[in-house]
């Protein structure tokens, strides 16, 4: 029996004046970083069906959507921008670190 609609427990007394339950969304912005201007470079795969995908945190502000573009073109695959974090359909961990070291940003390859 369902407690949707409960308006008096003998436990618990008038229920009707308690506020809602509220539930907390989940999140997927993944492990909480530094601010020490390094830009880090992973490999996730869950939550995504067993895809993998390759994640760049750790960037400057308003680099994102511009360092997205260009990474993707580089590796020749999707991917998208989201929480500020930059993803890349597959595993180009190596490929995305060589590029944003020459790009000027100081990488470490982190997670599995």
């Amino acid at each position: 029996m369902s407690n949707s609609r409960l308006v008096y427990s003998t436990e618990d007394g008038d229920r009707r004046s308690a506020p809602p339950k509220q539930r907390s969304a989940p999140t997927r912005s993944g492990p909480q970083l530094p601010n020490d201007g390094v830009v880090r470079v992973f490999r996730e795969k869950g939550g995504r069906g067993g895809k993998l995908v390759t994640v760049v945190r750790g960037l400057p502000g308003g680099d994102t959507s511009a360092v997205a573009s260009d990474l993707k073109r580089h590796c020749g695959s999707g991917g998208a921008v989201k929480d500020g974090a930059v993803e890349i359909q597959g595993d180009h961990r190596e490929k995305v670190a060589a590029r944003l070291e020459a790009k000027g940003y100081r990488v470490k390859l982190a997670g599995g």
